[in-house]
Order: C-alpha cells, then sequence, then structure tokens
C-alpha cells in the first residue's frame, strides 16, 4: 500500500523571494496566507495539478539547459488574450506567440526569477 497524504503544492526558491510575492499576488490577485515577509509566502490556487509533457522539439533547447527548470507552473485561463494583457500591463510581456498544442492553446511567460509559467486555453 502507498503511503498516505493530505496535499500537495509547488514551491518556489528565489534569492529576492519579495519580487515573487508582488509578481504572484498581482498575477493572481490575491495576498499570499500565511505570509511571513522574506521568509515565506503562500498563495492558494484552486485545482492544482501535476502535468509532465515532453516539450516540442523547437522548446527541447530550454528544457535541456541545467541553467533551467524543467518545471513549469502551467496555469488554464478562461481567455488567453485576457491573460496575456494582464501579464503585459504588469511589464512582463510573454516574448513569444500563442501557439496550438493537442489540448489548447497556449503561450509560455516568466516571472521575475525566470521561472516557466505556461497559460493554457483549453479547447474542448
Amino acid at each position: 500500500m502507498a503511503f498516505s497524504y493530505t496535499d500537495a503544492f509547488v514551491t518556489l526558491a528565489a534569492t529576492d523571494s519579495e519580487t515573487l510575492v508582488r509578481f504572484y499576488s498581482q498575477l493572481l490577485d490575491q495576498q499570499p496566507k500565511p505570509y511571513i515577509e522574506n521568509v515565506y509566502a503562500e498563495f492558494q490556487i484552486s485545482g492544482l495539478r501535476l502535468g509532465i509533457f515532453k516539450p516540442k522539439p523547437n522548446h527541447l533547447q530550454e528544457f535541456e539547459n541545467s541553467a533551467q527548470s524543467g518545471m513549469s507552473l502551467c496555469m488554464e485561463v478562461d481567455d488567453l488574450e485576457d491573460a496575456i494583457a494582464h501579464l503585459t500591463r504588469m511589464g512582463y510581456r510573454p516574448p513569444g506567440e500563442m501557439i496550438t498544442a493537442s489540448h489548447g492553446l497556449e503561450i509560455y511567460a516568466y516571472d521575475p526569477e525566470g521561472n516557466r509559467l505556461i497559460l493554457h486555453q483549453s479547447c474542448y
């Protein structure tokens, strides 16, 4: 029998954690709870899922670079254009174009520490 667990979550490490706290507070339109300045901040995001995927050939180099993580924070959005506009207003315009994946439209963006965000709009 497998071990028992009650919850799972993803954490991002950053030497300048307050920059990420401000970024995610603005992106998610919420304040962290619990929050200990310069120590720990937590955001409640509904429906956290762990996805494992094989990158498209034109993105392989990004994933193979040992200086970058293979992890992505994937966020499903209702309207990808609105999400891109929100990031742009925050000063974080995604560097690429929207792409069509097997599961819908998506775009890569990055937080201030370079952590990869995949914003995804389902086609189903």
